[in-house]
């Protein structure tokens, strides 16, 4: 007679699982850094046995690359939620986004305090602009609502917003201002920086509203894939 073999888990369950050991881990990294963080510390904290995360991850490094993925897919879904119409409003919004997730921002910055060893290897998180950022500048250009020249879009994005994420640190804390008003700086200098300034009729203001919840579609999507094979299933989030 045949043996009956162990029935497959539930994979609802064994998302939920996944993501109470993610939500532990982000939560240990930032208390005590990476370096100091074990798995025995994160299967504590999440209430499973040390043998049930290797079920889902082989190494720390794999789970802290899953807990990034699910950073990411998080804060462009955030950004989608406030659905922005154009260039500088998108922006803005991934600054506000950025600054509500002090994870992304440490590895945005290199936080050599959060990520320890992985500082070494150069780590960064960067923008999750994708491939599609090209063909989306090339629209907006196309629609009049951004100058072509001087070119080099993702340079003069990326550094605006690196700019004023970054250079509050070095001021003094009564100084620095709110993470609300550094995304309205963001938008406001993206604004004045690579848009025409010419009025756009409202069959260009649709298109350029389309295209930009058309970008963010293309990067959430490929960040939800991203999630799922660090997780191992077809969906990424609860």
């Amino acid at each position: 007679m045949a043996r009956v073999g162990r029935p497959p888990q539930d994979p609802a369950r064994q998302r939920e699982r996944a993501h109470r050991i993610l939500d532990a881990a982000g939560e240990l990294v930032l208390r005590w850094g990476y370096d100091k963080t074990t798995i025995d510390d994160v299967a504590k904290r999440a209430g499973v046995a040390k043998g049930t995360i290797y079920l889902h991850w082989k190494t720390r490094d794999d789970i802290f690359a899953a807990l990034l993925r699910r950073e990411r897919l998080l804060m462009l879904a955030e950004v989608r939620e406030q659905a922005p119409a154009t260039l500088s409003e998108l922006f803005g919004a991934f600054a506000r986004a950025l600054l509500r997730r002090p994870l992304l921002k440490a590895v945005l910055s290199g936080d050599s305090e959060v990520l320890g060893k992985l500082t070494r290897r150069k780590m960064r998180g960067g923008l999750p602009l994708g491939e599609g950022f090209a063909a989306y500048m090339h629209e907006l250009v196309e629609h009049g609502a951004v100058r072509e020249d001087p070119g080099d879009h993702v340079v003069v994005v990326t550094s605006i917003v690196y700019g004023f994420l970054f250079l509050p640190d070095g001021m003094p804390q009564e100084a620095r201002p709110s993470g609300d008003r550094l995304a309205e700086l963001v938008a406001d200098t993206i604004e004045r920086a690579l848009t025409t300034g010419r009025p756009l009729s409202r069959a260009a203001r649709d298109a350029v509203a389309r295209a930009t919840l058309g970008f963010l579609d293309v990067m959430e999507e490929a960040a939800r894939a991203k999630l799922a094979a660090s997780l191992g299933t077809k969906e990424a989030v609860r």
